[in-house]
């Protein structure tokens, strides 16, 4: 009988023990789904590779590739250093060396009348005459004569500054059609609607009404209304107007998304908001159609101003029934900002543009006119100084954050100066202010808006030659005053955040073209002679600073830039894929870029067909 000696085996530190010994496999077995375990915690839903991938970080850096998880970005740099976020689920996106970005924050828009105007009567911000513009309404009337005699036309998108011909028209140029319905024509710019005199019989509007606070009703020889009503004088017509059903709203929000995803937004401001905005929006979120993240600035009217507790009452009350709290991976609603209106529009034939000094007139002919100030500085600021002051600091006092209208000089100072006043007792890190337009700004007020934390949220498309640019504002505003006209890099220059807003519907939704405009201060190739060359003498932006503002700068604008608006990694996937290179192509060649594919956090919203392809 043999005797077999075990012989104690040496295992050196570290090692696993040899397959034989026993309870090995188990601890093999072990190890090996421990080492699954932390590939899958490193493994990224999905990466993006070979790509121009322009982050918007601090240093504007440019990378090859991007990996995405649960929402976020967990990597961004090469595409050597990304193969460790690579598991056996990750989808892999070849780039094939195009332009990534991140999902554009547009930082002041109108999605409801955006959307609404998609699916309603529509002029199209074109360029029209008077019998133009006659047989275009009169069309809608005819597609819609079931409605007659009494149900209301709403006309969307007329460009009333570029009417041909003059700007002229009354309640005469609808009263001419071929209908008995109350008819209400919104200019595109939002400040100005044109009525019949069925409609204004409807609102009881006459000789006798006084203009509203923060409005004007334009009015005949005779005293009678015109038909032409300004600013706050529209909601004289407007309340009589039977409001859209819940169920249209949802439409029309629904439409507004459709056009901002396409487009590449994946961030908005609703800046005028009233609760039937945060209605629709809340119920297309809840069917799970909400495609971007929406905030909301609910909007504060002057006469409501006047009693600051009750008004700030309310909009905190909207806040609280529906702002959803922090900024997660799927988009939700956001009521942090409420919006005030200072002024009106600068340009002619509204003049409303609250101003330090008169606007010109013309003294002489049209045939030789004759140039010189006269005596009207626009309306007194909606909201006086003291009342502004009380208005913004009551706000900030409820963790809400102010977004000013201002488009004339006067009204951009007193925002500036109830801004100095917040800052006494709110940093710009705690309370973000926006002063949104600011087409004409005093040089004297450049230096303010850094150093006061005061954003001005821009819509860089009106920075170009056009009907209202030009023929609506360089005689009336005369030569000191235009050459400082949208002034975006000398507000840049000295230390301004520039943000941007479309304020659309006011313009078609069309963020490439801003940005082409924000940088080379141009119009259309196609133009009319009259409109070629640059406006005024500001150098413009460069591209990176335009890409900044609509993105890393709107978001700071929203208070979200810790979440979006660069790519980098602890970030939300909130993402664009360009079907061209922004920083490499002409700069006239920026209007043409198409989005290629929409993401926010990390979901595909948007995809053109021939990214499909």
């Amino acid at each position: 009988m043999h005797r077999v000696r075990y012989r104690p085996v040496r295992r050196a530190r570290g090692r696993c023990p040899p397959a034989s010994a026993p309870g090995s496999l188990a601890l093999v077995a072990a190890l090996a789904l421990a080492g699954t375990a932390r590939a899958a915690d490193t493994a990224a839903d999905t990466v993006y590779e070979h790509g121009y991938i322009y982050t918007v970080d601090a240093k504007s850096s440019v990378q090859q590739a991007l990996a995405v998880r649960a929402g976020g970005i967990v990597y961004v740099g090469s595409d050597a250093g990304a193969r460790r976020f690579i598991g056996p689920r990750t989808a892999r996106i070849d780039l094939n060396g195009r332009m990534l970005m991140p999902g554009l924050v547009d930082g002041h828009l109108h999605p409801l009348g955006g959307g609404s105007g998609l699916i309603g009567c529509d002029l199209n911000y074109e360029r029209l005459t008077v019998a133009q513009l006659q047989a275009r309404i009169q069309a809608c009337l005819d597609a819609t004569r079931a409605r007659e005699p009494d149900g209301w036309l709403e006309v969307r998108h007329w460009f009333q500054e570029a009417m041909v011909g003059g700007t002229a028209t009354s309640r005469a140029t609808l009263d001419a059609l071929s209908t008995k319905r109350p008819i209400f024509v919104q200019s595109s710019f939002g400040h100005t609607a044109l009525v019949n005199s069925r409609a204004l019989e409807l609102a009881h509007i006459t000789a006798g009404t006084p203009d509203p606070v923060g409005g004007q009703i334009a009015r005949e020889a005779s005293g009678e209304p015109s038909g032409i009503l300004q600013d706050v004088a529209t909601a004289l017509a407007q309340r009589v107007i039977p409001p859209p059903t819940p169920a249209d709203n949802e439409r029309a929000a629904e439409a507004a998304l459709a056009a901002l995803r396409a487009q590449g937004v994946t961030t908005f401001l609703d800046a005028a908001a009233g609760p039937e905005s945060l209605v629709a929006f809340a119920a297309v979120e809840r069917a799970g159609k909400l495609t971007a993240r929406a905030h909301f600035a609910v909007l504060i009217s002057p006469a409501e101003g006047r009693d600051v507790p009750q008004a700030i009452a309310r909009a905190r009350d909207l806040a609280a029934r529906y702002d959803e709290g922090a900024i997660v991976a799927a988009p939700h609603l956001t009521v942090r900002n409420i919006k005030v209106f200072l002024d009106g529009i600068i340009t002619a034939p509204a003049l409303t543009g609250a101003m330090l000094e008169p606007y010109f007139e013309n003294r002489g002919t049209l045939e030789e006119p004759h140039w010189v100030a006269g005596h009207n500085r626009g309306p007194p600021v909606y909201f006086p100084a003291e009342l502004l002051e009380r208005v913004v600091l009551a706000a900030a006092a409820a963790g809400l954050e102010p977004h000013m209208h201002a488009d004339g000089d006067r009204a951009v100072h007193e925002a500036l100066d109830a801004i100095q006043a917040l800052r006494r007792e709110f940093p710009a890190s705690a309370i973000r202010a926006a002063i949104a337009h600011d087409e004409i700004v005093d040089p004297g007020d450049f230096p303010r808006f850094g150093p006061l934390g005061a954003i001005p949220v821009l819509s860089l498309q009106w920075e170009k030659p056009a009907p209202d640019t030009v023929d609506g504002a360089r005689d009336y505003l005369g030569p000191v005053r235009y050459r400082y006209m949208e002034p975006a890099a000398f507000l840049a220059d000295a230390g301004a955040r520039i943000a941007f807003g479309s304020d659309w519907p006011v313009d078609a939704l069309d963020e490439w073209y801003a940005l082409k405009v924000g940088v080379t201060r141009t119009a259309r190739p196609d133009a009319a002679p009259s409109y070629r060359g640059r406006l005024s003498v500001d150098r413009g932006l460069s591209r990176a600073a335009v890409l900044r503002a609509i993105t890393l700068n709107s978001s700071y604008e929203l208070h979200q830039d810790e979440r979006t608006g660069s790519l980098e990694p602890g970030k939300l996937a909130d993402l664009i894929i360009l079907d061209r290179n922004v920083m490499k192509i002409p700069a006239e060649e920026i209007a043409q870029v198409k989005v290629l594919q929409t993401i926010v956090g990390g979901r595909t919203v948007y995809l053109a067909p021939r990214a499909a392809r």
